[in-house]
């Protein structure tokens, strides 16, 4: 049985029967064109779930009867990565895939060494395109929380997250692999995956100064924006999420 389309909504109502209308609305009647009796899931984003039958479709939207609510979870640890800025549309390819692989949160990093650069209204253009992507990937891989997409964030901004004690810091040369290194025991894990041209020398001498371990994924050198997906699927596959 194949898991039923899922639709956003800013908030779930606490009735029996909805109207989704929009876009939402819009891509379940005219794109998926879901007809009455089929399941459909509506979801805030942010945990609620709400698992529907279509009642009617009309030209404005869908109605749905609302059957099952339940609250999905927060995993712990959480699963947080420090995204150095890649180049051109790379960065949303970055998020899009964490996002379908369980990615909690997403910090975009301006490195010494990213490209690159989001400054003004180009920034705050960019980080909407991120949010925008996490949020589709989330509905494309039914997934009832969105991932947080923070404001940028400097190397002295990254290095004071949490503590060093919850980050990892991908380095090719690190002595440790990702997959055996001794894991975090804390709430949250940070994983740090710097630019096309590496984590500099200071930069991670300031990570590992707070605390930080570097560790290394495996002998092929990936692109930053495939990094981060790699190092996640062999983190869900050691914390048991997979399971």
């Amino acid at each position: 049985m194949s898991t039923p389309p899922l639709f956003f909504l800013d908030s779930v109502p606490l009735v029996d029967v909805v109207l989704l209308t929009g876009d939402e609305g819009r891509h379940a009647g005219q794109v998926m064109r879901v007809r009455p009796g089929d399941a459909l899931w509506l979801s805030d984003g942010r945990g609620a779930l709400l698992e529907c039958t279509v009642k009617q479709t009309r030209s404005d939207g869908v109605v749905l009867r609302v059957g099952t609510r339940t609250e999905v979870p927060v995993q712990l640890p959480q699963l947080t990565v420090v995204q150095a800025l890649p180049k051109g549309d790379r960065g949303e390819l970055a998020v899009a895939v964490m996002t379908e692989l369980g990615v909690d949160a997403i910090v975009p990093w301006a490195a010494s060494r990213c490209v690159t650069q989001w400054v003004g209204p180009r920034g705050a253009k960019a980080l909407d395109k991120w949010r925008r992507t996490a949020r589709e990937a989330a509905k494309q891989s039914r997934r009832a929380r969105v991932p947080l997409c923070a404001p940028l964030m400097s190397t002295r901004e990254v290095a004071s997250m949490l503590g060093g004690e919850s980050m990892l810091v991908l380095h090719e040369s690190a002595p440790e692999p990702l997959a055996t290194c001794p894991l975090p025991q804390t709430e949250e894990i940070v994983l740090v995956v710097g630019p096309e041209g590496g984590v500099a020398d200071e930069e991670l001498a300031m990570f590992v100064g707070s605390g930080a371990r570097a560790v290394r994924l495996g002998a092929p050198v990936m692109r930053t924006s495939t990094a981060g997906a790699a190092a996640l699927a062999a983190l869900s596959v050691r914390l048991g999420r997979w399971n």
